[in-house]
C-alpha cells in the first residue's frame, strides 16, 4: 500500500469514529447482519435493513460504499444506510474486497455477486426487483456508475469476464461526490493501489465513467457539496447525460455560510444530510410506476 493510502485510511478511520460516535441501530429498523453472498467469509458479506412497520415487499437500494478503493466496509456505512431505509426501502450495505491486496476487478465481481444474489432471495426477505435503485459515495460513485455500465450495455459488459444476472434493472442511481473523469485533475493518480500492477492503457478508458454511458444508462439524482473536493467532477457527469438525453437531477448542497465537505451526506447527525437523503429517495420514489 502506497504511503499516501495509508494516511487516507487513517484520516477516514478518524474522521468516522468520530462522525458516528453514539450512534445505535433506530428502533424502527430490522436489520439482518452478516450475510454472506460470497465464498469470501470476511469481505463477501453483507448485511440487510428493513423499517419494521413495512410489510410485504418493497422498493430496494443497493449501496456502493466509498473509501478510495482502500477503504471501509458495511460497518462504516451501516448508518448512514438505516437511513435510507427509514425512508420506505429494503437497503443492502455489502463489503467488498479492497486494494491493494485484491484489485481491478474484484470489487465488480463482488458487486455483480450482491445482485445476483439480491435477485434470488427477493421472496425471502420482500425486494420488489421490479424497483432495484443503488448508491455510491467517491469512489463507490464511480464503481456503482460503471457496474450500471455494463447492467445497460451487453458490448461493455463484454470486459468482464462475469455475467450479468438475467432480468436485473437498475431504475435508479443516487452519484453522491464521486468520480466521473479519471482523466481530469491527474485522477489516475488515485487509482495507484487499485489498478492492477500492469495494465494497458486501454483499461484507463474502460474505467473512465463518461466514456462508456450510454443513452440505455439509468436515470441519476448527481449531487455534490460546496467544499466537496471533488465537485469539479459532477458537472461533467451531468453534462454527459444531458447530450445523451438520459434523466437526472443535479444538485449542489451548501454555500458560504454553509460550508458542506466531501460525502456529508453520510453524517447522519446532520440536518443538511438528512435533507439531501430526503430529495435523493424521493428522486428514486418518483421512478417507481
Amino acid at each position: 500500500m502506497s504511503l499516501n493510502s495509508f494516511i487516507f485510511k487513517k484520516m477516514c478511520t478518524k474522521s468516522d469514529r468520530k462522525r458516528d460516535a453514539g450512534l445505535t441501530t433506530p428502533p424502527e429498523i430490522r436489520r439482518f447482519d452478516d450475510i454472506q453472498y460470497g465464498k469470501n467469509r470476511k469481505w463477501q458479506i453483507m448485511d440487510v435493513y428493513r423499517p419494521k412497520a413495512a410489510k410485504g415487499r418493497l422498493p430496494v437500494i443497493v449501496s456502493f460504499h466509498g473509501g478510495g478503493w482502500t477503504y471501509g466496509t458495511k460497518e462504516t456505512y451501516q448508518f448512514y444506510c438505516m437511513e435510507l431505509a427509514k425512508r420506505g426501502f429494503a437497503v443492502v450495505n455489502f463489503t467488498y474486497r479492497l486494494a491493494p491486496k485484491y484489485r481491478h476487478p474484484a470489487p465488480y465481481h463482488d458487486t455483480n455477486a450482491v445482485f445476483r444474489w439480491v435477485l434470488k432471495n427477493a421472496d425471502k426477505l420482500g425486494f420488489d426487483t421490479d424497483n432495484i435503485f443503488a448508491v455510491g459515495d467517491s469512489a463507490g460513485a464511480m464503481g456503482i456508475a460503471l457496474y450500471a455500465c455494463m447492467v445497460t450495455d451487453s458490448e461493455y459488459a463484454k470486459n468482464y469476464k462475469f455475467r450479468i444476472p438475467e432480468g436485473l434493472k437498475i431504475k435508479g442511481l443516487g452519484l453522491n461526490c464521486g468520480i466521473y473523469d479519471i482523466f481530469k485533475e491527474d485522477s489516475v493518480g488515485t487509482l495507484k493501489d487499485y489498478l492492477p500492477k500492469k495494465y494497458p492503457l486501454s483499461l484507463l478508458k474502460q474505467l473512465n465513467v463518461v466514456d462508456n454511458v450510454t443513452a440505455d444508462f439509468p436515470p441519476c439524482f448527481i449531487m455534490t457539496s460546496n467544499e466537496d473536493f471533488l465537485n469539479y467532477q459532477s458537472p461533467l457527469l451531468a453534462e454527459k447525460l444531458d447530450r445523451l438525453g438520459v434523466k437526472y437531477v443535479y444538485k449542489v448542497y451548501g454555500d458560504e455560510n454553509n460550508p458542506l465537505s466531501h460525502v456529508f451526506h453520510c453524517n447522519v447527525k446532520s440536518a443538511d444530510a438528512a435533507a439531501a437523503n430526503d430529495d435523493e429517495c424521493a428522486f428514486f420514489k418518483g421512478l417507481i410506476k
